[in-house]
């Protein structure tokens, strides 16, 4: 089954990100736990986490269809220890908050080397960040989303996202999500249906098929190989149509959380529609 959303708003309250997916016909979503732009959040509140679980299942949403999203302010590669240290808090409070929710799988950016350490020391840091992580949470998945390489970010190529998970100790819990609209950046070609099903492919074979826990459905206002991340809605960007409708009639896409962080959250419902189209068509 394919299970599509988009990353909706929690304002007023997690369980509120339910009721707005449900608004915009999803059975799936992504959500922030906290504000992605402050390191520090107050506890979630046991009213709150109570009223979320039941509102998920009221609606049907189980953790396999909710893929929350960590802190843009993290960097699990920091070179600095202060900087590493804090970005290390951060992540495992939100592990602990996903936990708390009772959602297994945290998505994240994997973090930049900001030209101080190596590509290979920074990789080093990011594993060693999760088996931190692992160590002091019980079950959530750490979800690593390649990015489009801009500046010195890492994660833009599938051997980057291979060389952090070879490195971590628990491959039961590690996994990757890729975000269409990074990977074209990147130099992954998705404009036809042969394009996007190489790209899975090589996703295979570079990663391995049971580490893809999401992906991000997003055409691209930035150029082909351009390494700038520039989110469009679907077949408005540089991408089109073709690929996306290839993506979802793969049966690799199936049960995994497909969400939409296009650009127009008013055309979300017909977003949604049309991937859900595509993934019936013969």
């Amino acid at each position: 089954m394919k299970t599509i959303g988009a990353h909706v708003s929690a304002a007023g309250g997690v369980d509120q990100a339910v009721s707005r997916a449900v608004e915009i016909g999803a059975n799936a979503f992504a959500l922030f736990t906290k504000n992605q732009r402050q390191w520090q959040a107050k506890p979630l509140e046991e009213a709150t986490i109570a009223a979320f679980k039941q509102v998920c299942i009221e609606h049907g949403f189980g953790p396999g269809q909710i893929l929350p999203h960590d802190s843009y302010l993290i960097n699990l590669g920091h070179p600095d220890a202060e900087g590493l240290a804090k970005s290390r808090a951060a992540f495992l409070d939100e592990c602990q908050r996903c936990e708390q929710l009772g959602l297994t799988l945290l998505n994240f950016h994997p973090g930049s080397h900001l030209k101080r350490i190596s590509e290979s020391d920074c990789l080093a840091r990011i594993a060693e960040s999760i088996n931190e992580t692992h160590a002091a949470t019980e079950f959530v998945v750490a979800v690593i989303e390649n990015t489009a390489g801009q500046g010195s970010n890492l994660g833009f190529r599938f051997e980057q996202l291979a060389e952090i998970i070879e490195q971590v100790d628990d491959k039961s819990r590690v996994g990757a999500c890729i975000d269409t609209c990074h990977a074209f950046a990147a130099g992954y070609d998705l404009r036809t249906a042969e394009d996007a099903i190489a790209m899975l492919d090589a996703f295979d074979q570079i990663v391995g098929r049971p580490f893809l826990r999401g992906m991000h459905l997003n055409d691209a206002k930035s150029e082909f190989a351009s390494r700038v991340d520039r989110h469009h809605s679907l077949g408005k960007g540089n991408i089109g149509l073709e690929g996306f409708a290839a993506l979802m009639r793969d049966p690799r896409t199936d049960d995994i959380p497909l969400i939409l962080e296009t650009i127009e959250p008013e055309i979300w419902p017909d977003e949604i529609q049309w991937l859900r189209e595509q993934s019936l068509a013969i």
